[in-house]
């Protein structure tokens, strides 16, 4: 795979001064060479899901699958809520993935993320995406894993990445998502002989 790898990021918060906005601008900020991300901001207009509206796709849908479907990888960024993924970004994984059949993200790399003001630092909210991504069909980016605990502590009241450990763990993610992505979309190559 020639030029640069296209990742779409995700972040599972609506809230204006959310730590996982915030860390995907910072993830997007220090995209390394070869990398650019694109960050889906309007998951807030992507409607609860309805199995009956599938056929007349709202606009905010269809606008979330065509970014999806025209990136090279995804890169979720999530808070946790009540132990697990937040109802919005559910939501938004269920829309992209039907109506059956027609998932945006069938193949697509991905990697996944997460702050919290608590000390689990999303472990259990990133736990609950792997289990998803097994039945999407996403390549799941193991290692490493980017769990920013106590993230009140790291970041600055503008919303700015001021822990440098963390700042290093995310460009190990990047960099590695980036060789991850590459390798996946080499291996999805047909030769024809």
């Amino acid at each position: 795979m020639q030029g640069t790898v296209k990742i779409l990021g995700i972040a599972g918060s609506l809230r204006r001064d959310s730590y996982n906005r915030a860390a995907l601008a910072e993830a997007q900020k220090m995209a390394p060479e070869g990398m650019r991300i694109e960050i889906f901001s309007d998951l807030g207009a992507v409607p609860p899901y309805n199995q009956d509206a599938e056929k007349d796709t709202p606009k905010a849908v269809a606008a979330l699958k065509e970014k999806v479907r025209a990136s090279d990888g995804v890169l979720f960024v999530t808070p946790e809520y009540n132990y697990s993924v937040p109802g919005v970004l559910k939501n938004a994984i269920d829309w992209a993935s039907r109506p059956y059949g027609d998932s945006a993200w069938e193949g697509k790399p991905v990697a996944v993320m997460g702050a919290s003001v608590g000390m689990i630092g999303t472990a259990r909210a990133q736990y609950h995406l792997r289990q998803m991504f097994v039945f999407l069909n996403m390549h799941a980016l193991n290692r490493p894993e980017v769990m920013i605990a106590n993230a009140a502590e790291k970041f600055d009241a503008q919303g700015n990445l001021t822990d440098e450990k963390t700042r290093d763990k995310i460009r190990d993610l990047l960099a590695a998502l980036t060789t991850w992505t590459i390798r996946m979309k080499e291996s999805q190559k047909v030769v024809i002989a």
